[in-house]
């Protein structure tokens, strides 16, 4: 009887994996939220990007990902290309599930960032773009969906102005029965060159709690999601040796006991070279006597940044002509070279047409996609809790 019951819990569990849960993506872009998500056994079900030109961009990257690994796959598409403002929930809705609303769902969405980064104009949610946060909150407690994931730049935490503006948003999700847990993470001390800290916000109905954790939350409970967590790379930053600035016409030594993937020269070299890939040869041309003077490793200044080979980049945030430099070769790094660093997969691939500035913005604006991996990994694990 005893076997009997492992068995049947185990089929139950293996048909429950094989149900792709469905998201609804918000302020989609690239696509590399999404990405990470569907990775994890999610299924993206609908989703919406109003820049017209994103959403091409999308719609080209996420059908050669896809067709990758299965080539009967439909092809991608954005499911509406207005803005979230201007799309009401019950339309959502509709659109989604045309048939009925599933036993699980969940909405996903990074709004806009620049006005709370520390490295942006710092406007809070009184900027162009921060009362897009509020619109994308007030449509998950519209749409009720069952779970949430809310991504945003560190400082929407840890500036005192936009913490007050956050502290609102928590207090409108919780009066609207869902508890909140919230970390910042950093790509670099989940496995990835590069680094980047991003505020995450998970939200979990509170009728669901007990389901999922096997007790009952307290409403502004904290610390209750299992955040993932990669034990050889926490303090990456203190933990290693990491090398200096290398003076100019040396080559810096490989140092000892730091792991490979944690440098830029795991990505930029090796027997599957990026410019060898789609995209790979694609990148500004250097004129400026920057590109010549500027020494391996220089990563303190505003523009013309070199990346050391032997040392993670710093945040990709790219703008109009500002991309890191490569280490060894003077030039910028191509497009193939930053989507390595944000993890996109080298079978995701951007239109040739489209002009550079446009593909190092999207590059740039998105979530590393192991990160979001990891985060979608650990909240699927927990949903799947529910159904042992």
């Amino acid at each position: 009887m005893v076997s009997q019951s492992v068995n049947t819990q185990e089929s139950e569990i293996k048909q429950f994996q094989m149900k792709e849960i469905p998201i609804l993506s918000f302020f989609t872009g690239g696509g590399f939220l999404d990405l990470g998500f569907e990775q994890a056994g999610f299924k993206i079900v609908w989703n919406n990007e109003c820049n017209p030109v994103f959403a091409d961009m999308y719609e080209h990257g996420m059908t050669a990902w896809r067709h990758s690994s299965s080539p009967n796959s439909k092809q991608a598409m954005i499911s509406d290309r207005r803005s979230i403002v201007d799309i009401a929930a019950c339309d959502i809705i509709e659109a989604a599930f045309p048939l009925e609303i599933p036993e699980l769902f969940g909405m996903i969405g990074g709004p806009p960032c620049p006005d709370f980064s520390i490295g942006g104009k710092n406007r809070g949610h009184n900027g162009i773009h921060g009362p897009l946060s509020n619109v994308y909150i007030d449509r998950i407690c519209e749409i009720k969906p069952d779970f949430f994931v809310f991504e945003n730049v560190a400082g929407l935490f840890r500036t005192k102005k936009h913490r007050k503006f956050l502290t609102k948003l928590e207090n409108q999700l919780e009066e609207n029965e869902y508890n909140l847990d919230l970390r910042i993470l950093n790509a670099l001390e989940l496995g990835l060159p590069q680094d980047r800290e991003r505020l995450f916000i998970i939200g979990i109905k509170h009728h669901l709690s007990e389901t999922f954790l096997n007790r009952e939350l307290e409403k502004t409970e904290r610390g209750w999601f299992p955040w993932p967590e990669c034990p050889q790379y926490k303090d990456a930053k203190k933990l290693f040796d990491w090398p200096t600035i290398v003076q100019k016409n040396k080559i810096p030594e490989k140092p000892a006991g730091i792991p490979d993937e944690l440098m830029m020269y795991h990505l930029l070299s090796g027997s599957n070279s990026p410019d060898k890939l789609p995209n790979g040869q694609e990148g500004f041309k250097p004129y400026s006597n920057k590109f010549n003077t500027t020494k391996e490793g220089d990563t303190n200044r505003k523009s013309f940044k070199r990346l050391h080979r032997y040392r993670f980049s710093p945040t990709a945030c790219y703008g109009h002509n500002e991309v890191h430099l490569h280490p060894w070769e003077n030039r910028r790094l191509t497009v193939r070279e930053t989507m390595r660093l944000q993890g996109i997969p080298d079978t995701y691939i951007l239109p040739s047409e489209i002009p550079l500035t446009p593909k190092y913005a999207l590059i740039g604006n998105g979530v590393p996609v192991p990160l979001a991996r990891h985060v979608a990994k650990s909240l699927y694990d927990l949903l799947l809790k529910g159904f042992i």
